[in-house]
């Protein structure tokens, strides 16, 4: 005799409990998932308005960036969100599917579930239409395909061409001539070692698409912060703490009994400050890249002895910047050794759309490691 829930109902049914049930709450989570990302799929798909632990938003289809925001907390769905990163990583597109499809194959599943079949039996059927899919997918490869050139600028763009029209619908050709030519440039000679990081996109306000262009090298967006706005085969020196005194850790106090010692006290620190960056000049230095603030003093020196100051804030950047001048980045402002200096063809201040923005040249163009940011005016 029945009792309980059981009891109460018809002959013929299924009460889930268990491994069933806690397999079904798995899939329930993944297609989830997967219905957030679906509708983003293909170049008619809709935009997504994310806003993330930092209240940051984004608008955008790109399933990469919408599953690297999303605070996905389910184990499950987790393991969802792996396999589109490690898809993006892998192939640089068809992150989206990878959920969309993975979210169809477990609503499927679920209804063989519901029907009794136990999640082994659908593992067995799923795992003979992989190895049927594959021999399909043989029979279907061109052949000679799998040979490609990475430098022939054709080939390349027929390769990217379906990734990059996901992306931006119409606007394809455009584009890929562009990225093209900036990944041939900095592809290194093994290209399995090749840096994605080395291109980056610069975006200026004004103009439109059709006015980008590659830069050979680096661009910063900001200004020269003294009056010298270009220079030309130069040697560089970074120096991560700024270009200024530096100031004792503990408080101190000065006591000054008349006019006199305070002018010698004014005139220390003015000696002080013109000895290191005169020591920065004699090492051959004609550009100074500061990764903090500036001091008047020091640009006023820096004046004299006709030095270009550059101020890069984001560590992030002033890594590349030292990547692309063959620089080593030093702590505190001190005389440079040979061997920390970089060297640059040219760096010059340019106005563009009515921004400033810095254009550096590397020594004979951009070498196989080094950056060359595209420029995006938009």
């Amino acid at each position: 005799m029945g009792f309980g829930m059981q009891s109460m109902l018809k002959e013929g049914h299924k009460h889930l409990s268990g491994l069933d049930e806690a397999v079904l709450k798995n899939i329930d989570a993944c297609k989830q998932l997967s219905t957030i990302t679906r509708t983003s799929l293909g170049p008619n798909g809709m935009n997504k308005m994310v806003i993330n632990h930092l209240d940051k938003l984004f608008v955008t289809n790109d399933a990469a960036t919408i599953v690297n925001e999303l605070e996905v907390q389910h184990p499950a769905a987790k393991i969802l969100v792996l396999a589109s990163k490690a898809q993006q990583e892998e192939i640089g597109d068809g992150a989206n599917l990878t959920i969309s499809f993975a979210g169809e194959l477990l609503q499927a599943a679920e209804e063989l579930i519901r029907m009794g079949l136990h999640p082994s039996e659908i593992i067995s059927g799923y795992t003979k239409a992989i190895n049927k899919t594959v021999e399909i997918l043989d029979e279907l490869v061109e052949e000679g395909s799998e040979n490609m050139d990475v430098r022939d600028k054709e080939q390349v763009i027929s390769r990217m061409r379906a990734a990059v029209a996901s992306k931006q619908f119409g606007q394809e050709d455009t584009l890929c001539s562009l990225i093209a030519d900036a990944c041939i440039q900095v592809c290194p000679k093994n290209p399995v070692n090749f840096n994605v990081d080395n291109v980056r996109v610069a975006k200026l306000v004004g103009g439109g698409l059709h006015n980008s262009a590659v830069v050979p090298g680096m661009v910063l967006r900001s200004d020269a912060v003294g009056t010298i706005k270009h220079i030309e085969k130069a040697k560089v020196a970074v120096f991560v703490g700024g270009v200024d005194t530096s100031a004792t850790e503990t408080k101190g106090t000065v006591l000054i009994h008349s006019a006199e010692q305070l002018e010698n006290y004014s005139k220390t620190e003015e000696a002080k400050v013109e000895e290191l960056i005169k020591a920065v000049a004699d090492s051959g230095a004609k550009v100074i890249v500061s990764g903090a603030a500036v001091g008047e003093m020091a640009l006023h020196f820096c004046e004299r002895y006709k030095l270009m100051v550059l101020k890069i804030s984001s560590k992030f950047e002033l890594r590349r910047f030292c990547r692309t001048t063959g620089s080593v980045a030093m702590l505190k402002l001190c005389q440079p050794k040979p061997d920390d200096l970089g060297y640059v063809d040219s760096v010059s201040v340019e106005e563009i759309g009515g921004a400033r923005i810095i254009m550096s040249k590397p020594a004979g163009g951009p070498r196989r490691d080094q950056p060359a940011p595209g420029m995006d005016e938009d």
